[in-house]
């Protein structure tokens, strides 16, 4: 099975009020967030992590990954700084990218941590995930003017776990 997700942002605090996330402390949100990953994910599906991750230092990002099932690939966010000193750990990722497009199942999908008004095949019918927006309003506003088989799949928009290729093919057959 494959999943994608974005902006758990582990560890982070600010966060929970920012986005009006229902947790009442860091601590609870990132068990919470992990409790529904490994929910969802078996150990040998792939995940492709669409940026911010955390920002908290090497160490504890590596623990995070840690306690993650599946074989993890990812897309870098503006707030993954701990991927500067990842060395030590690379082996906790399949590959780290700024941009990835995925072929399989005789889809293509655009995977970038930002959205994009266009994206490579774009009108062929290529899907493009990211995140970065969160689920605040005036970021909806300013992706009114997106067309396209475009989905965020951040944490604060897919009940704070991650959605299968199913799913996403689903959102689009509806759009």
């Amino acid at each position: 099975m494959i999943y994608f997700t974005a902006d758990h942002h582990f560890g982070h605090k600010n966060i929970i009020r920012h986005c009006n996330r229902p947790f009442g402390t860091a601590d609870v949100m990132d068990e919470a967030l992990i409790a529904n990953w490994n929910g969802t994910v078996r150990r040998n599906d792939d995940v492709y992590i669409l940026g911010d991750f955390t920002m908290r230092p090497t160490v504890e990002a590596h623990e995070y990954v840690s306690r993650l099932n599946g074989r993890k690939y990812f897309i870098r966010g503006n707030h993954d700084r701990f991927l500067n000193d990842y060395e030590l750990y690379k082996s906790d990722f399949v590959w780290v990218k700024d941009y990835h497009v995925l072929r399989t199942e005789g889809h293509r999908f655009v995977l970038f941590h930002f959205p994009i008004l266009e994206w490579d095949q774009y009108f062929r019918g290529a899907i493009h995930l990211y995140g970065h927006v969160h689920n605040n309003e005036s970021s909806a506003k300013l992706l009114e003017g997106m067309k396209g088989l475009a989905f965020n799949v951040g944490v604060d928009v897919t009940g704070f776990r991650p959605v299968s290729i199913e799913e996403v093919l689903q959102w689009a057959a509806a759009a």
